[in-house]
């Protein structure tokens, strides 16, 4: 089988064409010809960068940009910024430093995340994998099963996570085969995939896979949307499936500069992940990822932002801020100063109206 078993587009979501998702990857833009076949671009601008960052955008997702730098375009369409930053490390995480095999890194004494696949349906711009997706020999049949080697002689990891690329542009088989596997470590007690794939290729999301995932319970989805354009109908098909099938679902989204930086918007990107059944889970500032600085803000906007959704949405919208820090030192939560002042009798906190109560201490 080929190093990531990939299954090799129709913008719908039919309940019995289970490969429409095969033929919309092989549709996929993947070449700077190509998508100037579709958008205005500059061929040789855009070669530039493809270069060294790969490009995918599947057909469904190309139909989402309505017009040039649009948040759609700004996460798909190559950028010859990408290849201009370069003060900002490939691997600014420390997630090499802190992998004992390949594809695996071991950062939290009970967790791991395991990269199973280098591709994905859309290589988003903002990725912080940049330096691995979409090169099929650096994550292989081999390397899975080392990583499952790895965990299996390991009895202090519990939870598993399960990344790349995109773990769910894998074959059914070798899905169902690598949770079979992992399923069977006694000292597993929790599975995550981080997926993208139900906000840019849904039509993935078939009655098939959602009956493998389902055998393997506890097991939680955590996916990936940034702008209220993500939130189709395919996509709310895609995550009704899923919930259907029992399996919790939880969404990480980035900060992303030009992309859903505005209270307005992220107010209605959270309200509508909730409609679909999507627990807004993180809001990741973006991480110091070569290539990726022209996206990057500063955390004090992240902050005043996240002020801005507290009165406006409800508490289960409300999505915890984080850093990851840079050298591998983990996740970080932050949040908005409410408490104006504090002593052993009463505290002054402000609401999100901005007004001042006093609190028994």
């Amino acid at each position: 089988m080929a190093p990531d078993a990939l299954c090799t587009p129709s913008n719908h979501h039919p309940a019995d064409d289970s490969d429409s998702w095969q033929r919309m990857i092989a549709d996929s833009i993947t070449t700077a010809e190509g998508l100037a076949a579709h958008l205005p671009v500059d061929p040789d601008r855009i070669r530039t960068v493809i270069q060294r960052y790969p490009m995918r955008i599947t057909p469904y997702y190309l139909a989402l940009i309505r017009q040039q730098q649009d948040p759609i375009w700004r996460q798909a369409v190559p950028d010859p910024a990408e290849i201009r930053d370069t003060d900002l490390a490939a691997d600014g995480l420390g997630e090499e430093p802190q992998s004992p095999v390949p594809n695996l890194t071991h950062r939290y004494p009970d967790r791991v995340l395991f990269a199973v696949s280098s591709q994905c349906a859309v290589y988003c711009r903002h990725c912080m994998r940049k330096r691995k997706v979409g090169r099929p020999a650096g994550i292989t049949a081999a390397t899975r099963r080392e990583g499952v080697a790895y965990i299996r002689h390991h009895t202090a990891v519990r939870d598993v996570i399960l990344s790349g690329g995109d773990p769910l542009m894998l074959a059914d088989d070798v899905i169902a085969a690598l949770l079979a596997e992992l399923r069977a470590i006694a000292h597993v007690e929790t599975i995550r995939i981080h997926s993208r794939i139900p906000c840019t290729l849904p039509q993935r999301i078939t009655p098939t896979l959602v009956g493998i995932l389902r055998r393997f319970h506890p097991l939680f989805l955590n996916t990936h949307f940034n702008h209220p354009a993500e939130l189709t109908p395919a996509a709310a098909q895609a995550c009704a499936a899923l919930a259907d099938g029992g399996i919790p679902l939880g969404c990480q989204t980035v900060l992303l500069k030009g992309v859903n930086d505005h209270p307005t918007v992220m107010q209605s990107l959270l309200r509508g992940l909730l409609k679909m059944r999507v627990k807004p889970y993180y809001l990741h500032h973006p991480d110091p990822i070569r290539g990726t600085a022209h996206f990057r803000l500063p955390v004090r906007k992240g902050l005043e932002l996240m002020r801005s959704l507290r009165g406006a949405v409800s508490g289960m919208a409300i999505p915890q801020y984080m850093i990851d820090l840079p050298g591998g030192g983990g996740k970080v939560p932050l949040l908005p100063d409410y408490v104006q002042s504090a002593d052993q009798n009463r505290m002054r906190v402000s609401n999100y109206r901005g007004e001042v109560y006093e609190y028994p201490g």
